[in-house]
């Protein structure tokens, strides 16, 4: 049986890392931009980082420039402009679609093991999250709108 832990990335350093490497950790795996009119969820993210790491929760962010135009940069850029902004210090990713021929397979996996609304696998837009619980089960996935703040409930329990 297929999990997250399977599937390798890159990180925005170019590093490739195991997901494995987050084994008994809670994920949260979000598709980020840098202009959207979601972008100033990356200071949720990163209070929540702040506020749980700790505890076991990671991060992971994944820029994706599919939707609008919202992630032009670098990674270099995508970086400095996170840090500066919104003063990011959870674990960034190297670039990726999340849709089409050439999503990243882990993103395949993710929109299959939590179907969006009305059982669609596309992502619609920037910021769409995906909770994974410590065994590496996808357990919900969160539309871009969706806050932080009901994220936070769903972690009772999982740290």
């Amino acid at each position: 049986m297929t999990t997250v832990y399977d599937y390798k990335v890159k990180t925005n350093r170019g590093v490739e890392k195991s997901m494995a490497d987050y084994k008994g950790k809670v994920m949260l795996i979000v598709n980020t931009a840098s202009k959207c009119i979601f972008t100033d969820q990356y200071k949720e993210l990163q209070d929540l980082h702040l506020k749980y790491k700790d505890s076991g929760l990671e991060i992971l962010g994944f820029p994706c420039n599919q939707f609008g135009s919202g992630e032009k940069g670098t990674n270099e850029d995508i970086e400095s402009f996170c840090q500066i902004n919104y003063g990011v210090t959870f674990q960034l990713f190297d670039k990726v679609e999340v849709n089409g021929p050439n999503t990243a397979p882990i993103f395949d996996y993710l929109k299959k093991e939590a179907k969006g609304l009305l059982g669609s696998e596309q992502i619609k837009w920037n910021f769409t999250k995906f909770l994974v619980d410590r065994n590496g089960k996808v357990l919900k996935r969160y539309a871009p709108k969706d806050k932080v703040s009901l994220i936070v409930k769903d972690l009772n329990g999982l740290i």
